[in-house]
């Protein structure tokens, strides 16, 4: 059986101006608010995020060095620089800039001109790279994204949603927190110009520490936002304002709103054995099932009465099993909406049975469709 997608627990009604929006709880992957977040949409400069990732990855594999420089082309200039009318930070025709710099020139200065130095440092071309992007996206489990320039500039066969963009955005927070402070600097000088994050939620004194604004005509304003309080971390993706000052006033509004209204539930603990699947052929019938770490969900104020939870798999199972080896998934359900999902795997191995074990789970099927 495929597991649904986690959605809303009866929240509180909340209403937003933006044309897609999603809020999501970091830890749980708990939804608590979402507007046409699986619709395409253009990503403007938001797509530097899958950029960053590209890079991000790289630099942790040790096949780039933030030390690295690599050579401002012409194609890199005349597209992402100054006279392109875009984000940039004045990279000098010929000149060669480290990989640092241009990392931060295009975390912190959206630079269209450094991003494309990067990508035809790492790839040999902007194109080769967007396929790296598109390969990245598939590994995270991006569903309903494509990408084919590294900045995000307008093009009708690059879009994203912003269900996906959230997943990237806790990628960078989770697996790169070596990176990520870059997101929450508030300024970067270069080429003795200094340019200031647009990023309008990190000046507000609510817990923000990155990520991304975007902007083009077809988008509208969007922003990739995560906030961190009291040991509480949100995602936010809004898109399609109309103005910079409603991108703002809208993502503030959404992340107070997740702040306050949700409050985070313990289900079970670290080791805790949360049912079992039946076993076909095996030295037992069944086997317990575990998740890995706590679970846990944000729900909202008094909506843990009604929680339900079912586990999910493919059966019977086929032994032999390996402990630790994924069987399914835990569905927990409020209002038949499903809130939270975690993967459970064997808590035990299991053997192959005898011949009378596996003759009995044969008969059980085909008899009794005990499966």
């Amino acid at each position: 059986m495929a597991a649904a997608r986690p959605g809303l627990a009866q929240a509180p009604v909340f209403e937003t101006t933006a044309q897609h929006a999603i809020l999501v709880d970091a830890e749980s992957d708990s939804v608590l608010f979402q507007k046409d977040a699986d619709a395409r949409m253009p990503p403007a400069s938001m797509a530097k995020l899958m950029t960053m990732a590209v890079v991000f990855d790289a630099l942790k594999s040790g096949k780039l060095h933030l030390t690295d420089q690599f050579v401002v082309s012409e194609n890199a200039w005349r597209s992402g620089g100054a006279a392109s009318g875009g984000s940039t930070m004045f990279a000098k025709l010929g000149s060669s800039i480290a990989v640092d710099d241009l990392i931060h020139g295009g975390i912190i200065q959206s630079a269209n001109d450094g991003c494309i130095v990067l990508a035809e440092g790492i790839a040999g071309s902007e194109t080769a790279f967007a396929e790296m992007m598109n390969t990245e996206a598939t590994k995270l489990g991006l569903t309903g994204s494509h990408f084919t320039n590294a900045t995000g500039l307008p093009d009708p066969n690059e879009y994203v949603t912003a269900h996906d963009l959230a997943r990237v955005a806790k990628h960078l927070i989770a697996d790169f927190p070596e990176f990520y402070p870059i997101y929450s600097q508030t300024e970067f000088t270069w080429n003795k110009i200094r340019q200031y994050n647009r990023n309008p939620l990190l000046d507000m004194n609510i817990g923000a520490d990155g990520l991304k604004t975007g902007f083009t005509e077809e988008s509208g304003y969007g922003l990739v936002a995560s906030a961190a309080r009291s040991g509480e971390r949100l995602i936010l993706v809004i898109n399609g304002t109309k103005s910079a000052k409603e991108r703002g006033e809208e993502a503030r509004k959404l992340m107070d709103w997740g702040f306050t209204s949700f409050e985070r539930v313990g289900f079970f603990k670290d080791g805790d054995v949360l049912g079992e699947a039946r076993v076909f052929g095996g030295n037992r019938g069944s086997v317990d099932l575990v998740g890995k770490g706590a679970i846990d969900a944000l729900l909202p104020h008094g909506a843990r009465d009604g929680m339900k939870g079912r586990i999910v798999y493919q059966g019977p199972v086929k032994a032999p099993i390996k402990a630790g080896q994924e069987i399914g998934t835990l569905q927990l359900t409020s209002n038949d909406q499903l809130v939270r999902e975690a993967k459970v795997y064997a808590a035990n191995d299991i053997g192959v049975g005898t011949v009378r074990q596996r003759t009995q789970s044969g008969l059980g099927e085909l008899l009794f469709g005990w499966w």
